[in-house]
């Protein structure tokens, strides 16, 4: 039933990663057309990301009650609702409506399809899941380039990629049966582990679990430097260091692209090396690729090859820590504490870039590797104090 349920699996996650950077790509022309400020995406941005955190939050009670596969469907379903509402929106106000069930049901996908493969599939496939979903979040723009070049506009770039997820939502609903499958199996295999109240844990109860905190810590700093980095690198590059601003935007997607392609190969080491030795070399080369970004070299080749590291170095980080959770918590905590990580990691990636901003308005732009250093140095530092605590 497992390797039956997989590719719908792999599916669901390209298909979660397309509306993911559409907002920004479709920004320019729909601000324009609506009448709203370049700030006014990040009201949006916000908005979506405050219902992503109140649906994570929520999430294991939702999936006690109704299984992972009914879940991810609704809100799938929910997602592909409000992005046909963002299709036929007819102004500002309209899309900010419509970006709260957009982020609950962006939430409580992630959270619940993410903690499935946790308690179900091996390490190899949490990070080739996430490296699809990378598929996605590339592919995502370039299908609303297309509509934008012809006349459909950003309409019709958010009524197809609607429609796709109306697609997913259908082959998500017939693949129900094997969702109850695969989960009555992986319970009748672990009878020899101390079961699960059927009732959920309370957030305030689930968050003082030993350990806890730590890898709400780690997960809210990874988050944070991956959109730090990702969002500043040209600004930085082009203010900083004087690079081109076209050859900035190209290392800066490259940034992305190592990520993307850092977990296919991660995919093929990560159950010989073990979670958390991926997430200890993930830390590290991070680390390496930010000090390559600082470097005072009088060549920017450093800086520019220092970006790519970085994203190979944050590949690892975000499956490793959601494949481990059942391992260091127990899968009767699991669910609770993934809604969890995921609250914190759209914390970090909401507030984290947006405060850098305000800091290097006053500093300058140069701090922008050091900002970065410290997450790094406390994703690592909080890992290591969880593995110590839970003696691993």
């Amino acid at each position: 039933m497992l390797s039956f349920l997989l590719p719908v699996i792999y599916i669901a996650f390209i298909s979660l990663g397309l509306p993911d950077s559409i907002l920004g790509a479709a920004w320019p022309i729909m601000g324009a057309e609506l009448n709203a400020p370049l700030e006014a995406c990040g009201m949006i941005s916000m908005i979506i990301a405050g219902g992503t955190i109140v649906s994570s939050l929520m999430s294991d009670r939702l999936t006690r009650r109704f299984g992972a596969g009914l879940v991810t469907s609704a809100s799938v379903a929910l997602t592909a609702a409000a992005l046909f509402g963002f299709s036929i929106a007819p102004n500002y106000s309209a899309l900010c409506l419509l970006a709260v069930p957009y982020g609950l049901g962006a939430g409580a996908v992630d959270s619940a399809l993410n903690n499935f493969v946790a308690l179900h599939y091996k390490a190899r496939h949490m990070s080739w899941l996430h490296c699809f979903w990378g598929v996605g979040a590339s592919s995502g723009p370039y299908i609303m380039a297309f509509y934008l070049t012809g006349n459909a506009g950003w309409h019709g770039g958010y009524r197809a990629i609607s429609f796709i997820q109306v697609v997913l939502t259908a082959l998500l609903i017939f693949s129900l049966p094997l969702w109850k499958k695969v989960s009555d199996q992986s319970e009748s295999d672990s009878v020899n582990e101390a079961i699960e109240s059927k009732s959920a844990k309370k957030n305030s109860e689930v968050i003082k679990i030993r350990g806890v905190p730590y890898i709400l810590i780690a997960f809210f700093c990874y988050c944070a430097m991956e959109l730090s980095t990702g969002l500043w690198a040209s600004s930085y590059l082009v203010t900083f260091r004087n690079v081109e601003p076209e050859l900035a935007a190209l290392f800066a997607s490259f940034f992305y692209l190592g990520i993307t392609g850092g977990r296919l190969l991660n995919g093929f080491v990560a159950e010989k090396l073990g979670d958390r030795n991926m997430i200890r070399i993930g830390a590290c080369t991070a680390a390496a690729g930010i000090v390559m970004v600082l470097l005072p070299f009088s060549f920017d080749y450093s800086a520019l090859a220092g970006l790519i590291v970085i994203g190979l170095g944050c590949a690892p980080i975000y499956p490793s820590i959601i494949h481990a959770t059942p391992d260091n918590f127990g899968r009767s905590n699991s669910q609770a504490i993934v809604g969890l990580q995921m609250a914190s990691a759209y914390t970090g990636s909401t507030l984290m870039p947006t405060l850098f901003g305000v800091i290097a308005s006053k500093t300058g732009i140069g701090i922008y590797p050091l900002y970065l250093m410290i997450f790094a140095a406390v994703i690592l530092a909080a890992t290591e104090k969880l593995n110590r605590m839970l003696g691993k």
